[in-house]
C-alpha cells in the first residue's frame, strides 16, 4: 500500500481545486494529512477566496453540445457571466416537490431516533381506537406477513401514542416512502425477505440517507462502522456507502438474510439488528430459553426493547393510513428519474453545479454517500455521479470541457492557496508549556480557543506536558512572544486612498495587501463587517476615518 502525505496547504488546493488523481495504479493508497494548522489555512482561505459574482445577465458562456468532437473552449466569467449548457431537449422533467420533502425531512430523524430510545409501552394513551378493532386488525396482519404480529397491551399503547404525538410526522413518512418504498421492495424481493422490512428503514433513521446516530450508526439502515465494513460497503475519508441508498440497501437485505438464518424469527432478527446477536442470545439465556420477542423483551438493551414495537406500530399504521385518516401528499411518480456517470476527475459538488446548472441540494440528496461534498477520483475505482435524467446529458455532451475547466482552476486557485498556507505558516509562533500552564489559559493568552489549540496540535484530551511544544496562530498580541502588530491610523493609507470600491475578484485579503499597514481586521472594524462576504460595489473605509 502506497502512503502519500500533504499539508493541509495542498488539501485545500485538492478540495477547492479539485483534479487531482490520488493513484495512478491499482494499489490501494492511504492518505495522510497535516491537520495541525487546517482551521487557520481554511480561515485565511475563505478571506481570499473572490466575490461570488451575483449578477446574472445576458452575456452568458454557452458550451454546446458537439457530436463532430470539435474542441471546445470555457472562458472564465465575467461578473455579469454565468454558464449556459446547452444539450438536446430532455423527456423528462425534475419533480421539485419531491425535492423540498426530501431536504426539509433531513431534521425529523432525530425526533423518531429520540422517540424509540424513549419509547413509554406502559402509559396509557387516549386515542378513539377499540381494542376489539385493534385486535382484529392485528390479526389480518399476522396473517399475511412472517412476523409475529399479537396484540397486547404495550403495542396498543404505542400504536395509541403515534397516532396522537407523531402524528405529523406519520404524515411526513408517508410521503417520503413513496420515494423510497419502491427501491426497498426491489432489493427484498430479490433477497426473499418479507416487504415489510421496509418499515424498519422508518423506524431506524426516519427515511433520511445522512442520518447519523449519537453512537455512529448512519445512514437509512443505521450500520455502524464495523459493520459497515464487514457487509463490503466503501468508508473512508471521502466516500460512505453507508450513506448510499441503492448500495446500504443491498447490504441491509444480505444481513437482515444472515440474522435470519441464525434465528429462524423475524422479530428475532430484527432485535439482533438492532443491538446484536450477542445481546439477543444473552437475553434467550436469561429468559431460560424463550423464544418469543415479547418474552425476551424486558432482557434486552432499552434501546430494543422499544425497537420491535415501534415497528410494528409503524407497519399498522401504514397498512391501515386511510382508516385513521392520515393524509400524505401524492406524487405522480415513486421516483426520480436519474441516471449516473462515473467521473474522470477529482470534483466538487460546487463545480458540478456551476457548470450543469444544478442546484446543490439537488446533488446532494442524490449523492448522500459523499461526505464532503468531493467526489475522488482513483484510477482503477471509478466512483458515479447521480443527476437527474434531465442533467445527465448536458453532463456527458460537455465532459470534457469540464473537466479542462476544472484543471484551469487549479492552476490558477493553488497559487493562492500556497501564498495562504505561506502566510499561515509566518503567523504562527512555537509555545512551550510551562508548570501551571492549560489549554483555557494558553488560549485566553493568544486569543484563540481551546477547540484551536486542540486541532492544530492534533489534541485529543485536555492535558499536557510541561515541555509540550505547541503551535499557535495567535489573534491577539500577548506580550513578547508574539509580534505585535502596528495599528493603523488615517495615515496609514495616503489621503487619496480613504476608499475602496469592492470589484469582481476582491476579497478581505486582497484588499488588505494592496494599501500597506490595513489589516483584514482593521476592514472588519472600520466597516462593520463580521463574516468575508463582500458586495459588488460596496465602498470600503480604508482608515478609522468619520468619510
Amino acid at each position: 500500500m502506497k502512503q502519500l502525505t500533504f499539508s493541509s496547504g495542498y488539501l485545500l488546493g485538492l478540495l477547492f481545486c479539485p483534479f487531482f488523481v490520488l493513484a495512478q495504479d491499482n494499489e490501494s493508497t492511504q492518505v495522510v494529512v497535516d491537520s495541525i494548522n487546517s482551521e487557520a489555512v481554511i480561515n485565511r482561505v475563505n478571506e481570499a477566496l473572490p466575490v461570488k459574482d451575483t449578477i446574472r445577465a445576458q452575456n452568458t458562456i454557452n458550451i454546446t453540445n458537439n457530436p463532430l468532437g470539435k474542441e471546445l473552449s470555457l472562458f472564465k466569467p465575467t461578473e455579469s457571466s454565468t454558464y449556459d449548457l446547452k444539450d438536446h431537449a430532455l423527456a423528462a422533467k425534475f419533480d421539485s416537490l419531491w425535492m423540498k420533502e426530501l431536504v426539509d425531512a433531513a431534521p425529523l430523524f432525530n425526533e423518531m431516533y429520540q422517540e424509540v430510545l424513549e419509547l413509554d409501552t406502559t402509559s396509557t394513551v387516549v386515542y378513539d381506537l377499540h381494542t376489539d378493532t385493534l385486535k382484529l386488525r392485528l390479526a389480518r396482519l399476522n396473517e399475511r406477513t412472517p412476523f409475529n404480529i399479537e396484540y397486547n397491551a404495550s403495542l396498543e399503547n404505542v400504536i395509541k401514542s403515534f397516532l396522537t404525538r407523531k402524528r405529523g410526522l406519520m404524515e411526513r413518512m408517508l410521503t417520503l416512502s413513496q420515494f423510497y418504498f419502491p427501491l426497498f421492495e426491489q432489493e427484498f424481493d430479490n433477497k426473499n425477505i418479507p416487504l415489510e422490512m421496509k418499515y424498519l428503514s422508518i423506524v431506524e433513521s426516519a427515511l433520511n440517507p445522512k442520518a447519523r446516530s449519537r453512537v455512529g450508526a448512519t445512514g437509512l439502515w443505521q450500520f455502524m462502522y464495523g459493520t459497515g465494513k464487514e457487509m463490503k460497503l466503501t468508508i473512508n475519508s471521502y466516500v460512505d456507502e453507508r450513506s448510499d441508498p441503492i448500495k446500504s440497501t443491498a447490504a441491509a437485505a444480505n444481513y437482515l438474510n444472515r440474522l435470519y438464518r441464525i434465528y429462524d424469527d423475524w422479530d428475532l432478527a430484527l432485535a439482533a439488528y438492532n443491538s446484536g446477536p450477542g445481546n439477543v442470545n444473552k437475553a434467550i439465556r436469561r429468559s431460560g430459553g424463550q423464544r418469543n420477542y415479547w418474552n425476551i423483551r424486558r432482557n434486552l438493551p432499552r434501546e430494543t426493547a422499544g425497537y420491535v414495537p415501534a415497528f410494528q406500530a409503524t407497519m399498522y399504521i401504514f397498512e391501515y393510513a386511510e382508516e385513521h385518516g392520515l393524509k400524505s401528499k401524492k406524487v405522480d411518480r415513486a421516483y426520480f428519474e436519474t441516471d449516473t456517470v462515473h467521473v474522470k476527475s477529482l470534483i466538487t459538488f460546487d463545480q458540478i453545479s456551476e457548470l450543469a446548472a444544478i442546484d446543490k441540494d439537488e446533488l446532494k440528496i442524490l449523492n448522500p454517500h459523499y461526505k464532503l461534498e468531493v467526489i475522488p477520483y482513483v484510477e482503477g475505482k471509478p466512483n458515479a455521479l447521480r443527476l437527474p435524467v434531465r442533467k445527465m446529458g448536458k453532463f456527458v455532451a460537455n465532459e470534457e470541457a469540464i473537466y479542462a475547466h476544472v484543471k484551469n482552476e487549479l492552476k490558477e486557485k493553488e497559487e493562492i492557496v500556497a501564498e495562504i498556507q505561506k502566510q499561515a505558516e509566518q503567523n504562527s509562533i512555537r509555545y512551550r508549556v510551562k508548570d501551571g500552564d492549560f489549554l483555557g489559559k494558553i488560549a485566553e493568552r493568544y486569543g484563540v480557543r481551546v477547540s484551536q489549540l486542540k486541532q492544530w496540535n492534533g489534541l485529543r484530551s485536555n492535558n499536557l506536558r510541561i515541555g509540550q511544544r505547541l503551535t499557535i496562530y495567535p489573534r491577539k498580541n500577548s506580550g513578547t512572544s508574539v509580534k505585535p502588530r502596528e495599528t493603523p491610523t488615517r495615515t496609514a493609507v495616503t489621503s487619496t486612498s480613504k476608499v475602496h470600491e469592492v470589484k469582481s475578484g476582491d476579497s478581505l485579503w486582497t484588499i488588505s495587501r494592496k494599501y500597506p499597514g490595513v489589516t483584514i481586521e482593521n476592514l472588519r472594524k472600520w466597516n462593520g463587517i463580521s463574516g468575508n462576504n463582500l458586495k459588488l460595489g460596496t465602498k470600503l473605509k480604508l482608515c478609522d476615518c468619520s468619510s
